[in-house]
């Protein structure tokens, strides 16, 4: 049998192959840390692992010194109200958009050029212009997750509108269907799951423009407790704060996919 049509399907193999690699980036961790800790007990660069272990469970359950508030928990519910609002709106936004660009010929000759060049702007780029124009407050750093995220997302919806077989559009004016029948009825439907996908895809992009807006101007947040930190070369909290931003990223795709699976179980597996 040749290799590409070969599963894995003995459930403990399954667990073992998708936990070798964060195994092995463990295991290398390690070694690293332990020979710059062997060279250098007082080396600061790479923490060892035991200390990394320390350090998050006193960030997660002791309060601050002045204020009594875990400050973790804080940065962690700032920085996720601004990700959940700036991926809310541009999902919004594209939704709308990449339909009536998709459906119609009008709109897509007014806007898809001008979508496409929007999309090459580089957002960080933006960034300052954004901070004069909304201030330094929630709004620029939300409306740079949405001016980062949407483009992408309306082109990908567009394209994936302009996909949908055509005789199932002839069909439905066959039968009758207006423009927004047609488009709550059939085109709708089959976008809303590519809509999941595309925000997945966006989802590390989101992170970058929230971490990098927090870094510049923010008095909270899981982007601005790293770069206070970095001063002090606190290795030990960054890679907390790292790992615990990778998880919270893995548990909102993790349960974008489960959502997606639910009610679009037709759509198949997917990564």
């Amino acid at each position: 049998m040749r290799l590409i049509n070969r599963r894995p399907t003995f459930r403990p193999l399954v667990v073992a192959l998708a936990a070798l690699p964060f195994v092995a980036v463990a295991v290398a961790y390690a070694v690293g840390s332990d020979i710059r800790l062997t060279a250098n007990p007082q080396d600061k660069l790479l923490p060892a692992p035991a200390t990394i272990f320390d350090t998050a469970i006193r960030l997660f359950t002791e309060g601050d010194r002045r204020s009594g508030e875990i400050l973790l928990w804080q940065d962690t519910w700032a920085s996720l109200r601004r990700l959940l609002f700036g991926v809310g709106i541009g999902a919004l936004i594209s939704l709308a958009t990449g339909v009536l660009i998709g459906m119609l010929p009008y709109v897509r000759r007014t806007l898809s050029d001008f979508v496409a060049v929007l999309s090459m702007v580089p957002p960080l780029a933006l960034l300052p212009i954004l901070f004069i124009v909304f201030g330094l407050g929630e709004t620029s750093k939300v409306v740079l997750i949405v001016v980062g995220i949407t483009p992408f997302l309306i082109r990908d919806l567009s394209q994936r509108v302009l996909d949908i077989p055509h005789e199932e559009i002839v069909k439905a004016q066959t039968l009758g269907a207006s423009t927004l029948v047609i488009a709550l009825r059939v085109v709708l439907p089959q976008i809303l799951p590519r809509l999941i996908a595309a925000v997945r895809l966006s989802l590390g992009s989101a992170w970058l423009f929230l971490i990098a807006a927090e870094a510049v101007a923010a008095d909270v947040g899981l982007g601005y407790r790293i770069f206070l930190v970095r001063r002090y070369l606190a290795m030990d909290i960054i890679l907390t704060y790292v790992i615990w931003i990778t998880l919270l990223a893995f548990l909102i795709d993790w349960a974008l996919k489960t959502a997606s699976r639910r009610a679009f179980p037709w759509l198949g597996a997917s990564l």
